[in-house]
């Protein structure tokens, strides 16, 4: 048997959740039972004292000034598992940004955390990871706190155009136009953080440029705060482009899930390329985000965990077939 002690009532009933949802999904996860005695949980079963610490992790993290919610559960029950419930109040420390509402943007997960704090500390950061880790929210999250800080002047935010199947070309509109789609993602994140006001008002004045990877060839890029999202989608000569356009006091974020390229057939993504060869570099850090840091509807890790279970299986069949032939 294990147990906590929460301190007061209204901390047991936020720890025990809506109608008992917390805690019945910690019971049913781990296979124990649960009672409460006073300001007390007490947990019986094989997984007691794993219990014990997931409910003492989301007692701090309810004193932290943060809610819980199924995925951040599931999430500490799986650290717990491993040993690691402790990293979860290391993570719930520190605030990114704040949102033009007055929202604090905060780390999720350990691998946002060291994926943040390598942003912090290096000059060119490599983020890789599946959809919904919050690769590029972050990114342009820390981008808005640097500028507001006067740490750099501007900000840029760039993506490949990779055409989808039409060309640009016989699309209508002007450039800016046929764009746009491609880069909606960067403006949704810096209205969020910015308002849409001062937002418009910095467009206006070129202070914050969202423009495709194409624009960035032949300029140096100083004092500004650069992200390159999508980048799985940047040619090997594409991302040695903008690698090289890096100027004084600039800082780059490279975002990109290498599960996700749409090159055509035959085309090696730069990405993947300038992890291998760039990893170990001084000043550069690669951070490789997993389906435990997606931060979205639980289900999205899972159909994650699906794909990348069918991507292993069709290597491997390959893999048979080629020995066999």
């Amino acid at each position: 048997m294990a147990s906590i002690d929460t301190g007061t009532l209204d901390k047991l009933q936020k720890v025990l959740g809506t109608f008992d949802e917390n805690i019945n999904t910690l019971a049913h996860e781990l296979g124990v039972t649960c009672r409460v005695e006073g300001t007390e949980l007490a947990f019986e079963g094989e997984n007691a004292t794993i219990a014990a610490a997931v409910a003492e992790s989301l007692l701090k993290v309810i004193e932290a000034g943060e809610e819980i919610d199924k995925s951040r559960l599931l999430y500490c029950i799986e650290l717990a598992r491993e040993g690691n419930a402790a990293e979860i109040e290391g993570v719930m420390k520190g605030v990114v940004a704040i949102t033009s509402k007055g929202k604090p943007v905060k780390c999720k997960t350990v691998g946002q955390k060291k994926y943040v704090e390598a942003v912090k500390s290096h000059t060119i950061t490599f983020g890789v990871g599946p959809a919904g880790t919050g690769k590029t929210y972050l990114a342009v999250s820390i981008a808005v706190a640097a500028y507001k800080g006067k740490e750099v002047e501007r900000i840029i935010l760039t993506r490949p155009a990779v055409e989808a199947g039409e060309k640009l070309g016989f699309l209508p509109g002007d450039l800016q136009t046929k764009v746009d789609p491609y880069l909606r993602p960067l403006y949704d994140a810096l209205q969020e953080l910015f308002g849409p006001e001062t937002y418009a008002k910095l467009m206006e004045k070129g202070t914050i440029e969202v423009a495709p990877l194409a624009y960035m060839r032949g300029r140096t890029l100083s004092d500004a705060f650069v992200i390159l999202d999508e980048a799985q989608n940047a040619t090997r000569e594409q991302m040695k482009m903008f690698l090289t356009r890096l100027g004084e006091g600039s800082k780059m974020v490279v975002t990109g899930d290498l599960t996700q390229t749409d090159l055509p057939d035959g085309k090696k993504s730069g990405l993947l390329e300038a992890v291998k060869i760039l990893d170990g570099v001084e000043d550069i850090a690669v951070c490789k985000l997993s389906e435990r840091d997606v931060v979205r509807h639980p289900l999205v890790s899972r159909i994650v965990k699906a794909y990348e279970k069918n991507e292993k299986g069709r290597e491997e069949s390959k893999k048979k077939k080629g020995d066999r032939s």
